[in-house]
């Protein structure tokens, strides 16, 4: 499992990288496990304030690993977090998906998961399930058109057909655009933008970020308020008006 997910710690900053690039990185039983082990990495570790997923050999990931869910019967990609080790329940910290290359079937589920998306500008992506007559349960029509207007998921989800990088930044889908071969590099940029701020506060805007809309506006408000608690008592919140009244940069703690 190990060898099929690397992970690289910076700092504050975990990267994790898809590592079959003799398959496109598509993932099979053993991948998802040892995503999901990352990811409950990502949760466990209060060092950890942030995250980067990205594939190796010029690739995303091109999905479910269909050879071996034709020879075992099953793709066995799917975990106690939900599809390719993490779809259902990413993890409680900002994830930035890093995309050179293709991202199709569940290599786009998986992106959809994160929260922000940093791709290459020739990277394309695709849900293509309904040309094998199967559909996409990878969360990505559950995500798609929270993210994309209706008509333009509804198009990438019914034709099966590639949408390249640009144009899903044109819809907003993207966050940065980079040139091929620079997007993890581009996203490690975006990632130290957002690591310069108070981790605690960070975990509780994504939470309250990916729930909002999900109910009520007064749930939503009482569940915002909730989230934001642990950050609002946090020694960190002490730290950061600590470090603007003494006019320095703050010194993050994690709790």
């Amino acid at each position: 499992m190990e060898d099929s997910v690397r992970t690289e710690q910076q700092g504050h900053l975990l990267v994790i990288t898809i590592d079959r690039p003799e398959v496109r990185n598509a993932m099979d039983g053993p991948t998802a496990a040892a995503m999901h082990a990352a990811m409950d990495r990502i949760d466990a570790d209060p060092g950890i304030f942030a995250a980067i997923l990205t594939g190796a050999g010029g690739n995303f990931s091109a999905g479910a690993d269909l050879k071996a869910a034709a020879r075992d019967g099953h793709s066995g990609a799917v975990t106690a977090r939900g599809p390719f080790g993490f779809c259902m329940r990413p993890p409680a910290k900002p994830l930035i998906a890093a995309v050179e290359g293709v991202a199709v079937g569940g290599g786009f589920e998986m992106v959809l998961a994160c929260d922000l998306i940093v791709a290459a500008s020739d990277a394309r992506f695709a849900l293509p399930e309904v040309k094998r007559n199967l559909v996409a349960l990878g969360g990505g029509l559950l995500r798609l058109p929270r993210r994309l207007p209706h008509c333009v998921a509804a198009e990438i989800a019914l034709t099966g057909g590639m949408i390249g990088a640009e144009a899903l930044q044109r819809w907003g889908l993207v966050n940065r655009l980079a040139a091929p071969g620079e997007a993890l590099a581009t996203a490690r940029r975006l990632a130290a933008d957002i690591l310069a701020n108070g981790p605690t506060a960070l975990a509780a805007t994504i939470a309250i970020l990916r729930q909002a809309g999900g109910g009520t506006e007064e749930a939503d408000w009482a569940r915002a308020r909730d989230q934001a608690r642990p950050a609002l008592t946090a020694a960190d919140r002490t730290e950061g008006l600590r470090a603007f009244i003494e006019k320095r940069p703050p010194r993050w703690l994690g709790c």
